[in-house]
């Protein structure tokens, strides 16, 4: 009996600390791979491992940073393998799940997002090379601190720390001329 009240226990855990997190895994999974419907299968291929994984998680511990760890793997060994193999978690249970916690709307941090950056800064972004789209991401777009980057992409502090300083120089390089159009900037004085 205690087997069951655990797995139901480790489900309503899951339900509260992970299933909230999927839009923040889909814009991740978006930014590294590129493509819509590859970001998708990347973040069912990631619940679908956290989920069957999830009584290795410390409640307590980030599970934001955890998820994103998961996530980064999977695309890497998908990468390395150059195959995409289905998961089998069906689209039907991530919508149940998100119906269930009321999150079939996104939350005002993605309106703002949608919002506030179109297509060119996009573009920009993902023209960056990939360990520094992967930490400016997950800093300056998810907000995360640059220790729990280090732990998720496996870096010393001190080059998650370089990666998004040079991401950012090539940001405002690439926007500039777009930035003074938009009216966000004013022209430098020459």
């Amino acid at each position: 009996m205690t087997t069951t009240t655990n797995a139901v226990t480790l489900r309503e855990q899951f339900e509260r600390d992970a299933i909230p997190l999927i839009d923040f895994l889909y814009r991740f999974a978006l930014r590294l791979a590129g493509d819509e419907a590859q970001a998708e299968d990347l973040v069912q291929d990631t619940m679908l491992k956290a989920f069957r994984a999830w009584h290795q998680f410390k409640p307590g511990s980030n599970a934001k940073a955890w998820l994103a760890t998961i996530l980064r793997n999977t695309f890497i060994n998908e990468r390395r393998r150059g195959t995409r193999q289905v998961s089998g978690l069906g689209e039907d249970l991530i919508e149940r799940l998100q119906s269930a916690h009321g999150l079939e709307s996104p939350d005002p941090e993605t309106l703002f997002f949608h919002d506030f950056v179109d297509d060119e800064v996009l573009a920009a972004i993902d023209a960056l090379p990939d360990e520094f789209k992967e930490a400016l991401v997950l800093s300056d777009v998810e907000g995360l601190p640059y220790n729990e980057i280090a732990r998720i992409t496996r870096s010393p502090l001190g080059t998650v720390k370089s990666r998004i300083f040079r991401a950012r120089q090539i940001l405002q390089q690439k926007l500039y001329a777009y930035a003074v159009e938009m009216g966000y900037v004013g022209a430098a004085v020459t």
